[in-house]
């Protein structure tokens, strides 16, 4: 690859909360136990914009080292460090304003030039986005590409923040910047103490059976993980997941049962065609789906503003196994059915009280979704954006993308789904590392329901030349 088409770092900074107090004692901020389940990775929030109207990337940079500080104010905990705990090895933030990191760099490509069939690896080849250090909780990298358009990433570790976190980050900083005040009810909440376990933990064998330790036993070899995906990035159009939903939801609702919502909808088409790929080579197979706890959690102390706005990891699995046959044979509408049955199960104040007394028995050692590891019927596993609003102008217009991402999952062996909302209503975005079958599956797909991603579809296609 060419020079100019890596990402070559500017500068390098750190940029503190303008609010705190020096005589403030330095505070250790121990993570939850719903922060120990997912794995301690990077992972980043990446926005891409198109060449502003007015202004340029200098103005970009300008903004974000004025009013970076009074972000942070907000959010004190991701001005500090991640470090290990001595005695125990678990992941804390010691938080005495040490600063986020502030990026600025640039890359001789233009937006357009990226490959969106496999946007993940093409933003890793331009080094996008920068790698920073372990112990870093913020890192904010701006990046201008050769057509004038740039891009803002958000970065942390998964060990305290989970997707969700990070669209709030980007969305505070909407609107500070254009308003000059994060609103009383977006104000970020970082009080781990709501989720505790029980003096005495207690949880049903269901929820050990979800976990399996994290160790070289129990995963498939490195070269076996590498060889089995392929990626893909779709585009949906909004009307095809209309379609999708209408056809997924029962005609006669007299039974009091709700229209499917959409990532249902969705998840039950895909579960579909997957069952079609497996055929007969198992009898079996599962979907998979992350679930965020910030709305299904109801009980005494989950207030529900105070979750809407909390900042770090709420999210369990949900997993249902079916026959290929039954799924084949079904209709859409039994089969949406199954998905939300799945997801109701596992959205329980119950379940996460289990998931945190569970995993007060077992810190001394790393697990992983056991679905997730390659063992027994294929699985297909999927993450979705798409059930919450955020906004990402700041003054120089709305992203023309939002793509989540993080390190290697390591040698976990399921396929895996990302799906994005694209801002305005304008449909889908799905990332995939799935098995070449279905990969084919979908490049294939008579219905045409899943589109190979362009710049066109997103507006950049005017930003190809440099």
């Amino acid at each position: 690859m060419a020079k100019d088409q890596r990402v070559r770092v500017l500068s390098r900074g750190i940029v503190k909360a303008s609010g705190f107090s020096a005589t403030l004692a330095s505070r250790v901020l121990a993570v939850s136990n719903l922060d120990l389940l997912p794995q301690s990775i990077p992972v980043s929030l990446f926005c891409a914009y198109r060449k502003p109207s007015a202004g340029g990337f200098v103005d970009v940079v300008v903004a974000f080292e004025a009013k970076l500080p009074s972000l942070l104010d907000h959010f004190l905990p991701l001005t500090g460090r991640i470090v290990a705990d001595p005695r125990s090895g678990r992941p804390e933030v010691h938080c005495n304003n040490q600063g986020a990191e502030l990026v600025v760099g640039e890359v001789g490509v233009a937006l357009a030039s990226l490959d969106y069939g496999d946007l993940g690896a093409s933003l890793a080849r331009t080094g996008v986005p920068v790698q920073y250090g372990a112990d870093i909780a913020l890192s904010v990298q701006l990046v201008s590409f050769a057509c004038g358009g740039f891009a803002v990433a958000w970065g942390s570790n998964h060990a305290i923040v989970d997707g969700y976190s990070l669209c709030l980050i980007a969305d505070a900083w909407s609107q500070l910047v254009r308003s000059g005040t994060i609103p009383a009810t977006g104000a970020p909440n970082h009080d781990r103490s709501v989720f505790r376990p029980r003096a005495t933990p207690s949880y049903g064998s269901s929820v050990g059976e979800l976990f399996i330790p994290s160790e070289s036993e129990h995963l498939v070899n490195a070269l076996t993980n590498e060889s089995s995906f392929v990626r893909r990035t779709y585009y949906v159009e909004a009307r095809d997941i209309a379609t999708l939903r209408a056809q997924a939801s029962r005609e006669d609702t007299a039974a009091g049962e709700r229209g499917a919502t959409r990532v249902e909808a969705v998840s039950a088409y895909l579960w579909k065609v997957f069952a079609a790929v497996v055929g007969g080579s198992d009898e079996k197979c599962r979907m998979g789906w992350w679930v965020d706890g910030r709305r299904c959690l109801t009980a005494a102390g989950y207030e529900a503003a105070a979750m809407r706005n909390y900042v770090g990891n709420v999210t369990t699995f949900a997993v249902a196994e079916a026959s290929v046959e039954a799924i084949q044979r079904r209709p859409l509408p039994d089969v949406a059915s199954m998905v939300r049955e799945s997801i109701r199960s596992t959205a329980t104040d119950e379940h996460f009280q289990e998931l945190m007394d569970w995993v007060e028995e077992h810190k001394a050692a790393n697990y992983v979704e056991t679905a997730t590891v390659g063992l027994g019927s294929p699985v297909l596993a999927v993450t979705s954006f798409t059930s919450f609003n955020f906004d990402t102008d700041f003054g120089f217009g709305h992203a023309a993308l939002v793509m989540p991402t993080s390190a290697n999952r390591g040698r976990l062996c399921c396929g895996l789904m990302r799906i994005i909302a694209l801002s305005g209503g304008d449909g889908w975005l799905i990332s995939m590392s799935v098995w070449p079958r279905l990969a084919a599956e979908f490049d294939s797909d008579e219905h045409r329901i899943f589109k190979p991603l362009s710049a066109e579809h997103l507006g950049l296609g005017q930003y190809s030349r440099l």
